[in-house]
């Protein structure tokens, strides 16, 4: 378990499963302890103990198993409200309080706000705590989600609600798949000098079995290949190199359609 310190409250971070992450809010100024996203009961019951508190909530950002698996055996244990997308409800197992961006959860001493971010699935939501992004599967380190139930215009769509937060804003995704997407990234990418930069200091922290995660907004902004389209100078360097047109969709779209078959 790792531990990041925010105002007002600490994110501590489960590696769980192959590669996932759950993420365990614990509140400094009330009792809350969230848990996003439980891929699996045990691991968080194990750190509720070490941490000698008892969950309060489980947020999700959309119903895949290895997202939701834990919620109805966390719920039988702690009695916590899981909170997930009020658009999305009937897929969220035992889900209590439905929110959207307009009705956002209400925990003491946690601002919250909620981002509606369909690509991935057409449900996803992602929630923002002051300087912390818990994005689930919308935005990855160096990549984003798979576009299962959504359309390409959906997630840029997303993925530019997220791109704008502020750029010290730490990015929470669900996986720890930064290094295959950093090849993707460099195959496409290769005179980017931030990307370069990148590489070499993610690479370091896997050797030293560290997460490569969180990120950061400004990291993502300058690296990630699924938000180099919000860069019009980028557009028109990537459009020429491949014979495409140069709106940031045309290029999303393309590069999404490579990392696919990649």
């Amino acid at each position: 378990m790792w531990s990041y310190q925010h105002a007002g409250f600490t994110v501590h971070q489960l590696p769980v499963l192959r590669d996932n992450y759950i993420y365990l809010i614990e509140s400094r100024t009330s009792n809350a302890l969230i848990a996003v996203d439980p891929a699996e009961a045990v691991t968080v019951r194990n750190a509720c103990k070490l941490l000698g508190k008892p969950l309060t909530h489980i947020f999700n950002t959309h119903h895949h198993w290895d997202h939701t698996d834990g919620n109805l055996a966390l719920k039988k244990d702690f009695a916590c409200v899981i909170v997930g997308a009020g658009h999305d409800a009937d897929r969220i197992p035992g889900i209590d309080l439905a929110v959207s961006e307009s009705a956002p959860p209400q925990v003491d001493g946690l601002n919250i706000t909620v981002l509606n971010v369909p690509g991935h699935t057409s449900g996803h939501i992602a929630y923002v705590m002051d300087d912390a992004l818990f994005c689930g599967d919308t935005l990855f380190g160096a990549g984003c989600g798979r576009l299962f139930e959504g359309t390409p215009a959906q997630m840029l769509h997303s993925l530019n609600k997220i791109a704008i937060l502020n750029g010290s804003t730490k990015v929470y995704c669900a996986h720890e798949y930064t290094l295959a997407n950093l090849k993707f990234a460099q195959a496409i990418d290769a005179d980017n000098p931030a990307l370069i930069e990148r590489i070499a200091d993610d690479k370091n922290s896997r050797r030293q079995h560290l997460p490569t995660i969180p990120s950061s907004i400004a990291i993502e902004t300058s690296t990630n290949p699924f938000l180099r389209p919000l860069d019009g100078s980028f557009c028109q360097i990537y459009a020429t190199a491949h014979n495409i047109n140069s709106d940031p969709l045309t290029v999303f779209t393309d590069i999404r359609r490579r990392k696919d078959a990649w």
